[in-house]
């Protein structure tokens, strides 16, 4: 296994020992789930941002879902 070591303040570390410990993780586990979940939602985030710039660039319509039942004739079977 590999280590990485960061420089926090004592504070900072206050923080993070006490976000494990109420979470029932240790620190190293508390400290990799959120740096992995940010990554994750970023790249959720960017994945989002480019498919509303296709969207907008292929003309692509969104519809409500009274919208969808009236244009496919269903309306009155809801």
């Amino acid at each position: 296994m590999t280590y990485v070591s960061i420089a926090v303040t004592e504070e900072e570390k206050g923080w993070m020992e006490n976000y494990a410990k109420n979470n029932h993780i240790d620190l190293s586990a508390a400290i990799r789930a959120a740096f992995f979940e940010k990554i994750e939602n970023e790249y959720f985030l960017q994945a989002a941002r480019e498919y509303e710039q296709e969207k907008k660039m292929d003309g692509h319509r969104s519809y409500t879902f009274e919208e969808a039942m009236k244009e496919l004739g269903l309306e009155d079977e809801v």
